[in-house]
């Protein structure tokens, strides 16, 4: 027996939308697409290469394809007319007209966030670093590149989900207003760029929209931030904009066999190898995933990235990657006691609650010392950053940076800056760049016209109104003070880690770094008086058996992000021998 059904509005609607409608309809949707552009003057491999892109990214992506440089720098205008974005090229070097890497200096310079693969039939190698130095390749690959899903789709899926990752379509999302430099405003843009959460900066000086916010919301702090849900925050702090993010924040279980205290490279590599080989894990960071190398605008010298990668990047694929084995990752949650209950370890939280777990790794890394000069405490966050701070890249823009420090990080930061900043000046206490900074980044240093460095200078005074305004430099050869007017520093001087909390627990030196392994045994051949086993510690372990210590945190470690995710993978082998072993 059949049953007559009643027409729903949209169903009506639906029937009755004619084919040229629904055609324009689609039209639409499929112009909104991000771009993939192909590249090869090749008829038969442009056929080819356009099929494979959209058997696997034409329901997300617009594939389009070119046969020469010429017919694709039209794509190009025709894409920056409509405000339309490419997500990537495809381009074959060995073109008649121009080469690929000729034509992707052209492209990159309209698109320069568009993922860039090199396609030729050569082992062209030099092509490759020419490629690699002039624009920044991400990838190189030859032809034939059957089977696709084992040679193609795993590159293009990786460089996509990257330019994904930082991809900012027509904004509907968080709004942050507030003053350009202030403390409150730079934590809460900080929080979001560290956790990858896209938002739109509103400067309450000059925005109207930031002014008709605030006047909705009267006898309110600033920063303020709105969500899509239309909910306000006022001054919020991390542990608010977590809970409004939907962050986890509170563990899934009491015990856990393994528990990783910090998020950084080492801890990162930890999580990864822990939860891939079956142990419960849990990751907690006190701020968000990354640690200081979260920070970096870009690392050059990583393995398997020739083309370098943001610790953005490398932070948001150990995450995902970590999470994908099982690894619960917690933050902002901090950690503030350790305490034994043999043979567990119980971890209390700052708001009360315990974890315990069978094995604990202390991978808290380290943060920048504090500059010791008058007004460096009143001009933090507001002009004086420690660390990278690349949130504030934008508010940069041809102004004069100043960046202290002479190891690797400070010269990251001041090739980064230097693309923002008219003019980037660099004071160094010693007397030359060479003892502290890999050779690459010196050499890219000289290479940039808008960077100086200044040597045997310190910082003596910072002044200001309600931000930094002046500095006052030192020159240790000419016993000179001299006064110059700056609104941005950054600083990376020396380094402090963060085990206050672990004082009487474990062994540390007199900095406060962990002492590990045969770090803990006296010149005498006597172990720590707390050490309860028979056999000595294992490498990677501290004064408390099964309690490990990875990366910068640990005393005498390699201060590199490699040498940081090597001992968080080697703490995870050590971590078996001692649930197995004792």
């Amino acid at each position: 027996m059949s049953t007559a059904r009643e027409s729903s509005p949209a169903s009506t609607a639906a029937a009755s939308t004619t084919p040229a409608a629904a055609s324009a309809a689609a039209e639409r949707v499929e112009s909104r697409k991000p771009v993939i552009l192909a590249v090869d003057d090749d008829p038969q491999v442009l056929r080819a290469v356009r099929r494979d892109l959209r058997s696997a990214y034409g329901d997300r992506y617009r594939v389009l394809g070119a046969s020469s440089a010429a017919d694709a720098l039209k794509i190009l205008d025709s894409l920056d007319e409509r405000g339309h974005d490419p997500a990537l090229f495809l381009v074959d070097q060995r073109m008649p007209d121009v080469t690929g890497v000729e034509f992707l200096l052209e492209a990159v310079s309209r698109f320069p966030d568009a993922r860039r693969v090199l396609l030729t039939a050569y082992a062209e190698t030099d092509a490759a670093i020419t490629a690699i130095n002039r624009v920044r390749l991400d990838y190189y690959l030859l032809k034939p590149w059957d089977p696709p899903h084992e040679r193609l789709f795993p590159v293009l899926d990786d460089l996509l989900s990257d330019w994904l990752a930082t991809y900012r379509p027509a904004y509907d999302g968080i709004i942050v207003a507030g003053h350009l430099v202030s403390p409150g405003t730079h934590a809460v843009r900080d929080f979001f760029t560290r956790n990858g959460q896209p938002f739109r900066f509103l400067n309450v000086e000059r925005d109207p929209e930031a002014l008709t916010l605030i006047a909705a919301q009267p006898d309110v702090a600033l920063p303020l931030v709105r969500f899509p849900d239309g909910a306000v925050l006022s001054a919020p702090t991390d542990t608010q904009l977590a809970q409004h993010l939907g962050l986890a924040t509170t563990a899934s279980r009491p015990h856990y066999e393994c528990v990783i205290v910090g998020a950084g490279p080492a801890g990162l590599a930890a999580g990864v190898y822990s939860a891939s080989e079956g142990l419960s894990t849990l990751m907690l960071d006190s701020r968000a995933p990354g640690g200081q190398a979260g920070t970096s605008s870009l690392i050059e010298n990583y393995l398997g990235f020739p083309s370098g990668l943001s610790g953005g990047d490398l932070t948001r694929r150990a995450t995902i990657q970590a999470s994908r084995f099982g690894a619960e990752i917690l933050h902002p949650v901090e950690v503030v006691s350790l305490t034994r209950d043999d043979p567990a370890k119980i971890l209390t939280l700052a708001d009360g609650t315990e974890i315990s777990a069978e094995t604990v790794l202390l991978a808290t890394g380290v943060s920048y010392n504090r500059l010791d000069a008058p007004g460096a405490d009143r001009f933090e966050g507001a002009g004086l950053y420690y660390g990278a701070a690349t949130t504030e890249s934008s508010a940069c823009i041809s102004q004069h940076v100043f960046i202290v420090g002479g190891a690797n990080s400070a010269g990251q930061a001041a090739v980064h800056f230097a693309k923002y900043a008219a003019r980037v000046t660099i004071l160094v206490r010693a007397s030359s760049l060479d003892a502290s900074m890999s050779r690459y980044l010196i050499d890219e240093i000289e290479r940039t016209p808008n960077i100086e460095v200044k040597v045997r200078t310190t910082v003596v005074r910072l002044d200001g109104e309600e931000h930094l305004e002046r500095l006052t430099l030192h020159d240790a050869d000419t016993g000179k003070d001299t006064e110059v007017a700056a609104r941005f520093m950054f600083t990376f001087i020396g380094a402090r880690p963060h085990t206050d909390w672990l004082a009487g627990v474990v062994e540390r030196d007199e900095y406060g770094f962990v002492l590990t392994g045969s770090d803990l045994i006296s010149n005498g051949g006597e172990l720590p008086a707390e050490w309860s086993l028979e056999r000595a510690p294992y490498p990677l372990e501290t004064s408390v058996p099964g309690v490990f210590a990875a990366g910068d945190v640990r005393a005498h470690s390699v201060k590199r992000v490699a040498s940081g995710v090597g001992e968080g993978a080697m703490a995870v082998s050590l971590i078996h021998r001692y649930r197995s072993m004792g």
